[in-house]
């Protein structure tokens, strides 16, 4: 089990749940429009926020969001050390730093200083995009060794300054290289991890790497924390998180639906009647399944574990619980029907 840290009042590692995160794509110099879109996040289920701190106007901005931030937000750094300090005194939750490019050991210790004045966690990025030269050189390319290797030499920066309260994340492109490092990480060392794929490409291939790497490690019991990186409203991020951890059976929350790929046998617009119902139960919290069926033949015997479902005929349907047959309506009324069976379960 990795040891605990807490992001605001986000445990993460420890045993406490995985932890959904997600990043802005707001500039963080639109204050409104960036508090809007954490909102938007926060509404979805998301847990966790990071934004981009790139200068000194963006670190004032994100101390002015911190004070009207309904979640826990993390300060995103790259080389200057100072802002990673005024990101943390301006209310950061966590500070994301890769301690070997903020410059020399005085720097760091600046900055753990100020962490652990303030009780800030800090997370080490590591990624495969941006190993430094003589490790590249080392392995040839950014294999999982590689990444472990460099998130290592960052550990053992923090660690001379007498820093645990770390989070590490290794991400590749690569869903393979990506698992390996986290794999190989974990039997060496106890500190929580951020697990994710980076720079995924489309929308339809990030979910499928996403889901492959994420979900290969949290079925091994791998990842304390995870991001789903898309290339689309950071909300479908927080969506297609939460249905990884419904499928690796790490969360209830939320509507389970299973439905039939279709066949010959179909007679109803199943393909679209599922589209509907997903739409309208995605903020549904309930831990419920619900089955969608395209045969009043075998559906409900298919779908007999759902909490409830409807099955669809020609021109006609039934809704049935627990497989059992509890209404029959013409098609036009099947998902208001149900829809309201679900507000009184």
């Amino acid at each position: 089990m990795a040891r605990q840290i807490y992001v605001g009042n986000v445990p993460i590692g420890g045993g406490a749940p995985v932890a959904i995160q997600s990043m802005l794509n707001t500039k963080t110099t639109d204050v409104e429009g960036s508090l809007g879109q954490i909102r938007a996040l926060a509404a979805a289920g998301c847990q966790i926020a990071r934004l981009a701190v790139p200068n000194m106007e963006a670190a004032r901005s994100f101390a002015e969001i911190c004070g009207q931030s309904p979640l826990p937000l993390v300060a995103d750094i790259h080389f200057d050390y100072k802002l990673a300090i005024a990101a943390a005194e301006g209310g950061a939750a966590k500070i994301r730093i890769n301690p070997g490019n903020i410059g020399g050991e005085d720097r760091v210790k600046a900055v753990v200083e100020v962490c652990k004045d303030k009780h800030i966690p800090i997370r080490i990025g590591v990624n495969g995009g941006s190993l430094d030269k003589a490790l590249l050189e080392k392995y040839g390319h950014p294999t999982a060794q590689a990444l472990v290797e460099s998130a290592f030499s960052h550990l053992e920066l923090l660690e001379k300054q007498g820093f645990y309260d770390t989070c590490v994340s290794m991400k590749s492109s690569t869903v393979p290289t990506m698992v390996a490092a986290a794999r190989l990480f974990r039997e060496k060392c106890d500190y929580p991890l951020h697990i994710g794929v980076t720079e995924t490409g489309p929308v339809r291939q990030g979910l499928i790497k996403s889901a492959m790497g994420i979900g290969a490690l949290l079925l091994d019991g791998i990842g304390d924390t995870i991001r789903v990186s898309l290339t689309d409203d950071p909300v479908q991020e927080v969506y297609a998180a939460k249905d990884i951890l419904k499928a690796a059976g790490l969360r209830r929350e939320g509507v389970n639906i299973v439905s039939c790929p279709t066949c010959g046998r179909t007679r109803i617009d199943l393909i679209g009647l599922v589209k509907r119902v997903d739409e309208a139960l995605k903020d549904c919290p309930k831990p419920i399944t619900v089955a969608v069926m395209g045969c009043v033949v075998n559906g409900p015997g298919e779908a007999r574990e759902a909490d409830i479902g409807i099955a669809g005929g020609d021109g006609w349907g039934m809704i049935f619980e627990k497989g059992e047959q509890v209404e029959k309506l013409p098609y036009d009324e099947l998902l208001p029907a149900l829809l309201s069976r679900i507000e009184k379960l």
